[in-house]
């Protein structure tokens, strides 16, 4: 029976026109599957799927999600983000959420790789906005970043990210403006990168991505579905802390922005 399969151009350039009719005309293709994305069931026979081929360094596994959870893309991944991604699929949903986890930003935006080569530290969380929970990334360096080409010591990291298109923020009382361009790559249940638009237009490159990628608890997962956006704010080294709770976390973002040293934006979920 054929199936209600999105695939792109690219997912069909890599896996080849006969494959893909193959999928096309149910051959290949699973009837019911569970949602790379938000882990949810779907059926490609009664909704429309899309395919997402995750290609590493020596293999390729091909996953299906929700059309109206991530386009049919294909997701550039280390071989130990594949093994990990793969063995996510039967794996229970959920871990910790508000934990940092740390990775060094792969095609930076300009400033992030510093001489130093400064980790940007990353946490998870739910914070509450105008009444409402929103899924949030929270990013520190641990050093400072001074701008490429620089010989002082300066710290410019929210600078070059208001360049971005990122804006100061005084108060959580609102949500930031959506960042278009940018996105949040959440993937077979975990969160896989943040993305940049690419150089003259091209293809999203990764701003930071996961060394390998990061559980979040279910709650942050159905809130970034809900929304299908995702808030991110930065603060320059030490503003924020490791915090091991989201009343933590909130309590030091809104210090930072009492002090005026955060920026945000809102960025789509797995966009573009």
């Amino acid at each position: 029976m054929p199936r209600m399969l999105d695939v792109s151009d690219a997912v069909r350039a890599e896996i080849g026109d006969e494959e893909a009719d193959r999928l096309l005309a149910g051959e290949n293709a699973p009837g019911s599957y569970d949602c790379t994305s938000c882990r949810t069931p779907g059926d490609s026979a009664q909704e429309r799927t899309s395919t997402v081929l995750f290609v590493g360094d020596e293999t390729a596994v091909l996953a299906f999600a929700h059309a109206t959870c991530l386009p049919s893309q294909v997701v550039q991944v280390t071989e130990e983000q594949l093994r990990g991604a793969v063995r996510s699929i039967n794996a229970d949903a959920g871990a910790s959420g508000g934990a940092p986890a740390q990775a060094v930003p792969e095609g930076a935006a300009p400033g992030e790789a510093a001489p130093e080569q400064a980790v940007l530290g990353v946490t998870s969380g739910l914070v509450l906005v105008a009444g409402e929970l929103h899924p949030a990334l929270v990013v520190e360096p641990t050093a400072p970043i001074a701008r490429p080409g620089s010989t002082g010591s300066g710290d410019e990291f929210l600078q070059l990210l208001v360049e971005q298109g990122y804006l100061p923020v005084a108060d959580l009382d609102s949500v930031p403006p959506v960042l278009h361009g940018w996105s949040v790559l959440l993937a077979m249940g975990q969160l896989h990168a943040v993305l940049q638009p690419g150089a003259d237009g091209g293809r999203p490159v990764a701003w930071w991505q996961a060394h390998q990628p990061l559980q979040v608890t279910d709650g942050w997962r159905a809130a970034a579905n809900k929304h299908q956006q995702v808030l991110l704010f930065a603060a320059p080294v030490g503003s924020i802390g490791r915090q091991p709770r989201e009343d933590l976390l909130r309590d030091a973002l809104d210090r930072a922005a009492a002090g005026g040293v955060l920026v945000a934006a809102t960025l789509p979920l797995a966009g573009t």
